[in-house]
């Protein structure tokens, strides 16, 4: 694999299911409907694919992963001149939750196996697989992308969502081997705090300017440090991988398990400190995990914890900004932070957040600050705002102009 989605992906089929696809009610079998267009896909012969069956909601806890198949064949195929092909799917745990109206998309993975993943309607998982895709809307008939045609270079967050379907894709190599030198000469045969790991991904990013451009170095140094983590990662692991488990299943997914935990642990906190990291550049006051209330802790307090705690201090001069590399309905979290401040900003490097999402989000006053470069994932309601960091530095509450008492 190279960085790229043709790693992963030979091609995507999207569509709106029908009332017919999706219940059991409606129809003697299981079938897509309107598929002559994945022949390009499939093929004119019958063949019979491995597939797996996704049904992800935004909810994490609801998702279902089923084992199955897809038969592609003519149900015509005895006839001299005529043909009609069909794409029939068992039902299975995640065929059952399914409903008309919401998004399926058939892959065809470079293994030569399928995978066939349901979206809930006006989720942020549907928007995102659009997004993803390149399918700018829902359509009853399948749209279809070959990734020969079309083979867009994997971003931050476009891995992030291809990780949700359990597929790995892989992180563009650091170019220069002496990183790898430094790193294990300076750390030595073990993994740094994340703390260290992001300020040497930091010193090790070149052509990037914080104070002119904070969204671009922002996503250029977490694209880094991944880049330098996986290639730390497989150094360190390559002989535990060698030595193989002995047919010891418990031991395997063990390991499997550590390593997923540490991935998902250092990006949340990554993102923390290359945003401490810009606000710095910009000389910004804050205070990072300080307590306002009970137990409530905002990742980012501005200009200062002592500023929150002067009630003579009008909370139009106060604000505060969680971080989540991810939102779903974790995005309420900062509800209960910082009772003082009204509007709650929120930094998340989630792409496509549904319009729905958004919606409430704004009803409940948490304003989103998402890079620049991942905001044309969006579909934003025009009574929504969306800041770019750049911008949320600007506000009159976090620049410092505002905490020197200087006159803007």
């Amino acid at each position: 694999m190279d960085g790229r989605l043709s790693g992963l992906v030979d091609g995507a089929a999207a569509k709106v299911l029908s009332a017919v696809e999706a219940l059991p009610s409606r129809s003697n079998q299981h079938e897509f409907n309107g598929v002559q267009s994945l022949k390009v896909l499939f093929g004119e012969a019958r063949r019979t694919f491995e597939a797996r069956f996704l049904y992800v909601p935004d909810d994490e806890e609801k998702f279902v992963q089923a084992t199955g198949f897809l038969t592609w064949y003519d149900a015509r195929e005895a006839h001299a001149t005529r043909s009609e092909h069909r794409l029939y799917f068992p039902e299975n745990d995640a065929t059952l939750l399914i409903r008309p109206g919401d998004l399926a998309v058939i892959l065809r993975l470079a293994n030569g196996e399928a995978m066939v993943v349901f979206a809930p309607h006006a989720s942020t998982v549907e928007r995102q697989l659009l997004w993803l895709f390149g399918v700018e809307s829902q359509d009853p008939r399948f749209q279809v992308r070959i990734t020969a045609d079309w083979n867009p270079e994997l971003g931050f967050a476009a891995r992030q969502v291809l990780r949700q379907l359990g597929l790995e894709p892989e992180v563009a190599p650091v170019e220069e081997e002496s990183d790898l030198d430094l790193l294990v000469g300076r750390y030595g045969a073990g993994f740094p705090s994340t703390r260290e790991f992001s300020a040497f991904a930091r010193s090790r990013t070149p052509d990037v300017d914080p104070k002119e451009d904070p969204d671009g170095t922002l996503m250029a140094w977490l694209e880094r440090e991944e880049a330098l983590f996986r290639q730390l990662e497989r150094h360190l692991l390559l002989d535990r991988l060698r030595e193989g488990f002995d047919d010891d299943v418990d031991a395997f997914i063990s390991f499997s398990l550590s390593v997923q935990n540490r991935r998902k642990s250092r990006v949340g906190h990554a993102l923390e400190l290359h945003a401490a990291a810009i606000l710095d550049a910009h000389q910004v006051s804050y205070s990072h995990g300080a307590v306002t209330e009970g137990s409530s802790r905002p990742d980012f307090l501005f200009p200062s914890i002592e500023a929150y705690r002067d009630t003579s201090r009008s909370a139009a001069s106060l604000a505060m900004l969680g971080v989540k590399t991810t939102c779903k309905d974790r995005w309420r979290q900062v509800l209960a932070e910082a009772d003082r401040i009204e509007r709650k900003h929120l930094l998340t490097l989630e792409p496509g957040i549904s319009p729905t999402q958004l919606s409430e989000m704004h009803a409940r006053e948490v304003q989103l600050v998402v890079p620049r470069s991942l905001q044309a994932s969006y579909q934003v309601p025009g009574h929504v705002s969306i800041l770019t960091l750049g911008e949320f530095l600007m506000l009159p509450a976090v620049s410092p102009l505002q905490w020197r008492g200087v006159s803007e």
